[in-house]
């Protein structure tokens, strides 16, 4: 069996599929598609980027508590888009109206795909707070832009994104260490030079030709199995 993360493969053999029948294939992306562009700069005030479906599970309350905090107290020019829509918008909106803080957080609502690509390039970070997820696409898609991640250190995650390298991660539901982790990086300019570059290293390993290839043997050596048998 083809799965796109390790997390997917040990949650597939936690449900009994044997471990040796799992292989994993990680996904491709269009770098031309998703790459930086000169003419399109990191916005000039520190702005992070929230985007895809809009669920409770993904804990995006945590990410506005944060922002927020820091707008209020260290980085006055923070701001916040949130960009997506789905079930938990509507609240997620309320809680910001509670919060008084139009200012700091917008909501774009769907964008097309050009607008989510210039977001990912305007946007210092993208950051993700989801408990699990089967591979972060919107991590790589972003780190493709040059644009860094902020993550949850959860399944699929933590492997789209490296501490460190591409990103940092933070223990998940941690709105403390989130808050910290969002300060170091606004406040330390050379770590977010760094995991710029590192973040356009890492993308760059990831193509479609790739697993392409690595689905092709698969297949090969599925049917050499079957033809033994």
């Amino acid at each position: 069996m083809e799965v796109i993360s390790r997390s997917t493969g040990e949650d597939f053999a936690s449900r009994g599929l044997s471990s040796d029948r799992i292989r994993v294939v990680y996904v491709g992306i269009d770098r031309e598609q998703y790459s930086p562009d000169n003419r399109v700069p990191k916005a000039e005030r520190p702005t992070f980027l929230a985007l895809g479906r809009v669920r409770k599970y993904k804990r995006l309350d945590l990410v506005v508590d944060a922002v927020v905090d820091l707008a209020r107290t260290r980085h006055p020019e923070l701001t916040l888009t949130v960009s997506g829509t789905g079930n938990y918008l509507e609240a997620l909106q309320q809680h910001v109206r509670k919060l008084d803080a139009g200012d700091v957080v917008r909501f774009t609502g769907l964008v097309t795909e050009e607008e989510k690509v210039r977001l990912y390039r305007e946007a210092w970070a993208l950051v993700v707070t989801s408990p699990k997820e089967g591979w972060g696409l919107t991590c790589l898609e972003a780190e493709a832009c040059g644009t860094p991640v902020i993550a949850s250190d959860s399944p699929g995650l933590r492997e789209a994104v490296r501490d460190g390298k591409t990103g940092l991660l933070v223990p998940h539901g941690r709105r403390e260490e989130l808050t910290a982790t969002m300060d170091r990086f606004l406040s330390d300019e050379a770590l977010r030079g760094e995991l710029r570059a590192g973040a356009l290293e890492f993308a760059r390993t990831f193509s479609w030709d790739r697993a392409a290839r690595e689905t092709m043997d698969l297949v090969e050596e599925t049917i050499g199995d079957w033809e033994v048998a």
